[in-house]
């Protein structure tokens, strides 16, 4: 199992993807389809959070990195759908014919709140590194894609955002390896 890891916006999303298709074999399973639901995040009062490690099932995410490491077995993921902000349950197969499972997300490294489960389960992991600059302008993007005013997208992206994107280039130095993007590249979004 490889973790590709990183800041909101710094291409974690795209390099891993790029790697499932470059890899035969490979499967990828994103951090995002453990979001808890919107209907939970308003109930704990962490709607204004959302992407926050406190706002993802920590124990089912790793439940299953822990199920997969169990030769043998078909385990099934959730997905995310961007559009509607919530998980899609058992959208993704991880069969046993998959050599490798790339996983993806924000909290891979972090040592707190349970998340320290998840680092002793991957085999490497890679920090993904991009100039905060260029991080935030496609994030603004993004979330005006996915459909907030370009104002809200604004306020995001330096608010919840930002607050998490501290805490995850925190996490840097436990990489086994760093991806300095430094700028983006044509293949990048």
């Amino acid at each position: 199992m490889i973790g590709i890891v990183g800041a909101p916006g710094a291409g974690k999303s795209t390099i891993a993807a790029e790697l499932v298709t470059s890899i035969d074999g490979a499967v990828l399973l994103p951090m995002d389809g453990f979001h808890l639901s919107q209907a939970e995040l308003r109930r704990l009062g962490r709607r204004e959070r959302m992407g926050a490690p406190d706002t993802f099932d920590v124990d089912a995410f790793v439940a299953t990195l822990a199920a997969i490491r169990n030769d043998g077995v078909t385990v099934r993921a959730p997905g995310f759908d961007r559009e509607i902000e919530e998980a899609v349950p058992e959208q993704i197969a991880i069969t046993p014919s998959f050599r490798v499972v790339v996983v993806e997300g924000n909290y891979l490294l972090l040592e707190s709140g349970g998340w320290e489960r998840v680092a002793p389960l991957l085999d490497a992991t890679f920090f993904v590194s991009l100039d905060r600059g260029i991080r935030v302008d496609r994030l603004i993007e993004r979330h005006v894609r996915f459909g907030k005013s370009p104002a809200d997208a604004r306020q995001w992206a330096l608010g919840p955002d930002e607050h998490n994107a501290r805490a995850i280039l925190a996490t840097a130095a436990r990489a086994d390896h760093v991806i300095d993007l430094g700028i983006a590249g044509p293949w990048l979004p």
